[in-house]
């Protein structure tokens, strides 16, 4: 009984795991995050920055196709093989899918848009601009929104999700703190404000 038990949620956070390779493992290369600054320091609002917004937001729906891996090998299981192991891989795994196909109906989607990365392009060109903030303006992405390093002044007020770079809070924490809050920024400006 307790090796069925057991067998279950192996499955589970097996698929589990497997819908987040992608965003968990590529892109915290060393190779990709030379040009950042270390977690969990502000950004600069860059050509670089919004590159890696669209590849986070790439490797995401890869991680979708990561998640029919476990679909197929849990209902290979239950049907020839382990079946608690196999109906853990299949109800998470299907779970997975059908949340984030349904999360696009209500136009959640992932925290990493294309949408955001126009936005972030919108204040790089203000920076630019003779409207800009202030005379010296440089944005910066920090925790809770975009600012101007030089007066300070919000630029945008969008919180900075996971960017794919290495944790600061070490290894094991930094990934369980992404693998529950799915790379979604934990607070707000609004949650600074109070």
């Amino acid at each position: 009984m307790w090796l069925e038990i057991f067998s279950f949620f192996v499955g589970l956070f097996f698929s589990h795991a497997v819908f987040r390779i992608p965003l968990l493992i590529f892109p915290r290369m060393k190779s990709w995050n030379d040009q950042f600054t270390p977690h969990p320091e502000p950004v600069n609002v860059d050509g670089e920055l919004l590159l890696r917004v669209l590849h986070m937001r790439n490797f995401y729906y890869l991680g979708l196709f990561f998640a029919f891996i476990p679909l197929v090998f849990g209902w290979f299981s239950i049907k020839y093989g382990n079946s608690p192991l196999g109906f853990g891989l299949w109800l998470a795994s299907g779970w997975l899918i059908i949340s984030n196909f349904s999360s696009f109906l209500t136009n959640e989607g992932p925290p990493w848009t294309k949408n955001l990365a126009i936005k972030l392009q919108i204040v790089r060109n203000r920076a630019e601009s003779a409207d800009s903030c202030c005379q010296f303006s440089a944005p910066v992405w920090e925790v809770t929104a975009v600012r101007c390093a030089i007066c300070r002044e919000i630029l945008l007020a969008e919180p900075r999700p996971d960017l794919g770079r290495p944790r600061s809070d070490g290894w094991i924490k930094g990934m369980t703190r992404l693998i529950l809050s799915g790379g979604r920024p934990l607070v707000s400006l609004n949650d600074e404000e109070e």
